[in-house]
């Protein structure tokens, strides 16, 4: 998938079906001329409905399609007959949506599981037909009721990313060619910032056959929280992460310093996504030299007693291995802890 194909954010329109009309209709046969009120009752009108399908990994197919709109109920019908319902609406989209209202920034509900189905704007009723307003004192009522009016809205749909192992960092710390050495992904890769623009998605293979999905969230910036940038919309895709990993390059000014604004942007955003496993990642760390190295584990070891951290470098495959152990183990971990 090409990041160009890659949508996580979409606004649509929906608009629910009118319910159809009740039925004037007047029994009329040869031997029963005046037979009195049998007029149905009106159809539903269509809902439109979002549906989780495991399927999809993107909202690309909304980016040209943004209005939806389900087919009114049809009229009633003589000898009492319901009008058929209308035509429901589907709109489908990844596991992990969340639909929000457009005006209110209120979130209506969120999709995790398969085959989930939410109705976000309901059809009206049918009409009541003739039938219903017969009485003694008016035993041919000439008058139904009409379909109750739809529903409308605009909705805006938001996509977390499900993966294992979310990649926080800043810009150009190495995310993307991380994932493009120990996953199939393809990112594009360059020596200037900002080269992500989109999450990529990779499948980490393991030993034996076993495996976990790694995701490359755009660079962080100081102020994303408040959401400087975009940086709401690359914040939400670690909620859904069970362990970050954060990419600190070797020649930062300070390893440390840049871990805690990093981390600091995050709690600011939600903190609860700090409850996570954390794995710090030297990145870039072929350019060290093994009697730096030890100097600046030296140090490392005293900043970083309350996270593990070890030294990588992807162009290099320096310390991949090792970091893969360190992240089965600490999903295996999460794994086990949610079973107890």
């Amino acid at each position: 998938m090409t990041e160009g194909n890659f949508v996580d954010y979409a606004m649509v329109y929906v608009s629910s079906g009118k319910g159809g009309p009740g039925s004037r209709s007047l029994r009329r046969e040869k031997y029963v001329p005046k037979g009195g009120p049998d007029g149905g009752d009106g159809g539903r009108g269509g809902h439109v409905i979002v549906k989780a399908n495991k399927n999809l990994w993107t909202l690309f197919h909304l980016k040209f399609k943004r209005h939806f709109r389900a087919e009114h109920g049809h009229s009633g019908g003589k000898q009492t007959s319901t009008g058929a319902d209308g035509q429901d609406v589907y709109i489908e989209v990844p596991l992990g949506t969340v639909v929000r209202d457009k005006e209110t920034k209120e979130i209506l509900f969120e999709l995790v599981e398969d085959g989930e189905e939410k109705i976000v704007v309901k059809g009206g009723r049918g009409g009541l037909g003739n039938a219903h307003f017969k009485s003694a004192t008016n035993q041919t009522p000439r008058y139904a009721q009409p379909g109750e009016e739809g529903e409308e809205r605009d909705i805006i749909l938001e996509m977390k990313i499900f993966a294992d192992v979310g990649l926080v960092g800043f810009p150009n710390a190495g995310k993307s060619t991380l994932l493009s050495v120990v996953t199939a992904a393809k990112p594009e890769i360059a020596d200037y910032e900002f080269t992500t623009l989109k999450p990529n998605l990779g499948v980490v293979e393991y030993r034996d056959f076993k495996s976990f999905v790694m995701a490359d969230i755009p660079g962080i910036i100081e102020g994303a929280a408040e959401g400087r940038g975009i940086g709401h919309r690359f914040l939400r895709h670690i909620e859904r992460n069970s362990v970050l990993l954060f990419l600190v390059p070797a020649d930062a000014s300070d390893i440390r310093e840049q871990y805690e604004i990093l981390v600091d942007e995050i709690r600011r955003y939600n903190p609860e996504i700090l409850d996570k496993d954390r794995l710090v990642a030297i990145s870039k760390s072929d350019m060290l030299d093994e009697e730096l190295k030890a100097e600046m584990k030296e140090i490392l070891d005293e900043e970083f007693q309350d996270v593990p951290y070890l030294f990588i470098s992807s162009v290099a495959h320096q310390g991949l291995t090792e970091l893969k152990d360190k992240l089965w183990e600490m999903l295996n971990r999460e794994v086990h802890n949610v079973a107890d």
